[in-house]
């Protein structure tokens, strides 16, 4: 399969073929961790809202919203990644992908919707932690849970609890909530 595409790995659009363009800092999650991602955050995502702030190829959301999510809003600063994002959700005959090319940060500040599941997979050169967790954690709904991808292990800060981590390669990805 060419390095600008990916299968959608679970629910309805399992096996379908999404295809991205090329970008420099684009590091699409690969089919084990999504696997792994979605056995910690339960097959079933029915009902449930994801924000994913650094989009890129769009495999999270559209695998979310694959496995039930009622709305998967997907946030990149690449226009031509949102563009073919839109045109996959398309493709696919979904309306429940809300697209936006924004800055992660700037969209946190202006969105005020909480979030069953938020995607944190930014650049590794960006060094935006200490105001991106907490930023995204405002964001969490009650019982909502945090997925990271860095190239270092994270630590928990401002109210957050690591529940799962792991590390595939060079990416070392955590399952957060809040803490208590």
């Amino acid at each position: 399969m060419p390095a600008n595409a990916l299968r959608i790995i679970g629910g309805r659009w399992r096996g379908r073929k999404i295809h991205f363009p090329r970008a420099a800092e684009l590091r699409p999650t690969p089919d084990r961790v999504r696997e792994t991602l979605f056995n910690w955050l339960g097959q079933d995502l029915t009902g449930r809202t994801t924000l994913d702030l650094f989009a890129g190829s769009g495999a999270l959301s559209l695998e979310a919203l694959s496995r039930g999510a009622t709305r998967a809003v997907a946030i990149d600063r690449d226009a031509t990644l949102v563009g073919a994002l839109r045109a996959t959700a398309d493709r696919l005959g979904t309306r429940d992908l809300e697209t936006h090319c924004a800055d992660a940060l700037g969209f946190l500040a202006r969105d005020r919707r909480a979030y069953d599941v938020i995607f944190l997979d930014p650049p590794f050169a960006d060094e935006l932690w200490e105001r991106l967790l907490p930023a995204a954690a405002d964001r969490l709904a009650p019982d909502g849970r945090l997925y990271v991808e860095a190239s270092t292990p994270l630590e928990a800060a401002g109210g957050l609890e690591i529940v799962r981590r792991d590390k595939a390669g060079r990416v070392h990805y955590h399952l957060l909530r809040r803490a208590g």
